[in-house]
């Protein structure tokens, strides 16, 4: 099989429905939430142990809706049908619920670390953030965006903090608090974004 179509040699690529160039917001965004994926792949393989068993399973599912993600972003076609549902937001908000009640209570911001598995997965967090501005972005162009793309960027980014933090405190390491905030947490929920 061979990979190289040469297609792209001149700054165009193949979208579902048509072709674009390469810089275009929509082509970022669907790598953005590409550079996300490979990070919940590198901190999947700096996760051993039996303790992580169920984190890994949730991975595995999150890396498929990422995918669906952005194959939804690739698609231009007037026949639209997304692939990432409410059922991904549902389960990432639930997911996020059950760590946060599982790591100790924060008040303040921590700074990204820990074990290698939880900066990776920080490191994924800030890339989501990314992909939910182009996604903002793309969205103000494109009045036919789906908004479950944007809430499952939103949601997914909260996610991997209180993932992060369960990873730490599952490993035995204590997050390290921001010396100089305030208090911006309470009852150890985080803020709406």
């Amino acid at each position: 099989m061979r990979i190289y179509t040469r297609t792209g040699d001149k700054g165009k690529t193949s979208l579902i429905g048509g072709r674009v160039d390469k810089d275009d917001v929509r082509v970022e965004a669907y790598g953005t939430v590409d550079e996300v994926n490979c990070f919940v792949g590198q901190a999947m393989t700096q996760l051993e142990g039996e303790q992580f068993q169920d984190i890994l399973d949730v991975l595995e599912k999150i890396q498929h809706e990422l995918f669906d993600c952005g194959g939804d972003l690739a698609n231009i076609s007037k026949k639209r049908e997304m692939k990432l549902t409410e059922d991904a937001v549902t389960f990432l908000e639930e997911k996020i619920d059950e760590f946060i009640e599982e790591a100790p209570k924060l008040e303040r911001f921590i700074l990204p670390g820990g074990t290698k598995a939880a900066a990776s997965i920080h490191i994924a967090r800030t890339v989501t953030r990314r992909a939910e501005r182009l996604v903002v972005k793309l969205a103000k162009a494109d009045s036919n965006m789906s908004q479950i793309t944007q809430q499952f960027l939103n949601r997914l980014s909260d996610f991997f903090f209180a993932l992060a933090r369960v990873i730490n405190y599952r490993s035995n390491i204590k997050d390290v608090e921001y010396e100089r905030s305030a208090v911006v947490f309470r009852k150890g929920k985080r803020k709406e974004n």
